[in-house]
């Protein structure tokens, strides 16, 4: 059975889909089939993977979500072996305003996941940074939810929105929606401040704080744009090795 994870913070530049793209190759390089759902109209996992833009054109995200295919005949593979991967553009702006007024359009993405007739241990969604319809959807499809949050001042802000909305969810829409767990980005061994707000969100949140912490890695900023994971830009720098690390944890861990 597979287990989905939905990756959000409505805060940009918190390392949201630089996490999507480097869990979901990790846990791939570990041979767990994954599927990573780029639910996010700027594209950047379906770039970051390296997929062919031109084959974007034809069916994406957005038209399984509108009902003009499944979502089956929108997967493609990626070069990382067990490494599935729902390629979005721009067109997914449209489900925004396509689906006012629409009946259970918070309960799409779901349905689409159910009608998978492929099998995978993980299944990952990069959403947008807001709190609009695409991650309202994740979140009512997702057994988790993983909130990248940066080492850096104001970091808190605005989470207390994100964790009431997924107690909504959860009360309202999706039982089974658990958190799990906040995950420490952008942190700087030689800033004083990283270490505060380290310090500060584990005492708040206990244990549902990762124990692996991403750090600021030039090498992990630089893979999106060779379209590759970290893993296969350079498998040796920080960055590839906390994600990998990360995988251990959640794949070691409950989830």
């Amino acid at each position: 059975m597979n287990k989905i994870i939905c990756i959000a913070n409505q805060k940009g530049g918190v390392g949201k889909t630089t996490t999507a793209i480097n869990l979901s190759a990790s846990l791939a390089a570990a041979e767990k089939k994954t599927l990573l759902i780029d639910g996010d109209s700027q594209g950047n996992s379906t770039s970051g993977l390296g997929a062919d833009r031109d084959l974007l054109q034809k069916a994406n995200l957005y038209h399984a979500m509108i009902g003009q295919v499944s979502l089956n005949d929108v997967i493609i593979n990626t070069v990382i072996p067990h490494l599935d991967v729902v390629p979005s553009n721009q067109d997914l702006i449209g489900i925004e305003v396509e689906f006012v007024g629409l009946e259970e359009k918070e309960k799409r993405l779901k349905n689409l996941l159910n009608s998978l007739d492929r099998q995978y241990d993980f299944i990952v969604i990069d959403c947008p940074p807001s709190l609009g319809v695409m991650t309202i959807n994740a979140l009512v499809a997702s057994d988790y939810l993983i909130v990248p949050l940066q080492c850096e001042y104001f970091a808190m802000e605005g989470l207390g929105y994100l964790l009431n909305t997924v107690r909504l969810v959860k009360a309202q829409l999706n039982p089974r929606l658990a958190l799990g767990g906040i995950l420490l980005t952008m942190f700087d061994q030689r800033n004083l401040l990283s270490h505060r707000v380290s310090d500060d969100v584990r005492k708040h949140f206990g244990n549902k704080v990762f124990k692996t912490v991403i750090p600021r890695n030039v090498r992990l900023s630089e893979s999106p744009s060779h379209g590759l994971p970290i893993i296969l830009y350079d498998i040796k720098s920080r960055g590839a090795l906390s994600y990998i690390e990360m995988a251990k944890e959640i794949i070691q861990g409950e989830m």
